[in-house]
């Protein structure tokens, strides 16, 4: 598989690792939108919010279950924001499901 994102969680691409379990891996984003800029990715290939099911959906609720333990261990206190982009239209690049976690200042609005 040619996805950028299995590569890093095989370790084949570095990473500057912030949270690993089983099911996960948090790393800080190479080119980040905010002072602190996170990307969440299950250790499972889901290419995109349209290919979740039953089967693999609970390791987008294990993302969501550890989201706050790593804004907490980050250092926002002030709030956070998780966004995801679902399809090309959408700012999707890489099609493994992530989700961004940002914080570090006062967040504008989304559009």
């Amino acid at each position: 598989m040619d996805c950028i994102f299995c590569k890093i969680i095989d370790g084949s691409i570095p990473s500057k690792k912030v949270y690993e379990d089983d099911k996960m891996l948090a790393f800080y984003d190479i080119e980040p939108a905010a002072p602190v800029h996170v990307v969440m990715v299950p250790k499972a290939h889901i290419a995109s919010a349209d290919d979740l099911n039953e089967e693999n959906s609970q390791y987008v609720a294990h993302i969501f279950s550890k989201a706050g333990e790593i804004a907490e261990k980050l250092g926002l206190d002030g709030g956070y924001r998780i966004v995801n982009n679902c399809g090309a239209d959408a700012g999707q690049t890489v099609f493994h499901i992530h989700f961004h976690l940002m914080g570090g200042k006062t967040l504008g609005k989304m559009a």
